[in-house]
């Protein structure tokens, strides 16, 4: 697999890289990438990266595994590609936008902009097979994002991490919470929120304040 990724990461990754298990994964993916369709496209998988450079890094959502449907994923958790239908959850998250800050539901699903200012997007598993949620878990990606989630706790001060769901939460013994903010909440999916775990917990705001309390700059939620 080609690692085509923004330069400011390497010194993070580069040693997971070349460990065996890298190697493996690699094999795997390439060769379910030749045999079936999956997503999001080849060159995408390492958008989260390239979106958000380690340096600007001042908030990180943790997702599972890339949309599975035809032409939605774009290497951004929870992100689409413009002109894609909204799934459920994202759907949630937006409303949950307007209800916390007062922002108009947007047209796109495209999350770039989030990524953009700092945001990083990041799935535990980079890649999917076309409609089989989950294909590729437990194959290597989740030994490397976690790597790339203590990284970040381990070089860097105040980063919000957002932990939405028993997945993602799982990941808080990996996060300095000394020196780390982490809000935690349902998943944003119909299961969760009709449950009741997943609006009113304003985190778009609550982000922001905490930024803010550090000396950083605010968010832009808007797309």
């Amino acid at each position: 697999m080609d690692i085509d990724i923004h330069h400011s990461w390497k010194p993070y990754l580069q040693s997971e890289i070349e460990k065996p298990y890298f190697n493996d994964l690699t094999e795997f993916v390439k060769m379910e990438y030749a045999s079936f369709k999956c997503f999001p496209k080849w060159p995408d998988i390492f958008n989260a990266f390239n979106y958000s450079h380690f340096d600007d890094t001042k908030v990180v959502i943790i997702g599972q595994d890339p949309y599975h449907g035809v032409g939605q994923a774009n290497g951004l958790c929870f992100s689409i590609n413009d002109g894609v239908s909204h799934p459920p959850s994202l759907i949630n998250i937006f409303k949950e936008i307007e209800q916390d800050l007062g922002i108009p539901y947007p047209k796109t699903g495209n999350l770039m902009p989030w990524a953009n200012q700092g945001i990083l997007l990041l799935n535990a598993t980079l890649t999917v097979r076309a409609h089989n949620a989950g294909s590729h878990q437990k194959k290597g990606w989740e030994r490397f994002t976690d790597s790339i989630i203590k990284a970040i706790s381990e070089e860097k001060t105040n980063v919000v991490f957002l932990l939405w769901g028993g997945f993602a939460k799982k990941k808080k013994k990996l996060i300095n919470t000394t020196k780390h903010f982490v809000l935690e909440t349902g998943h944003p999916s119909p299961l969760s929120a009709n449950r009741g775990c997943w609006f009113g917990h304003k985190h778009f705001s609550k982000t922001n304040s905490l930024l803010r309390q550090v000396g950083e700059s605010a968010m832009e939620w808007k797309l």
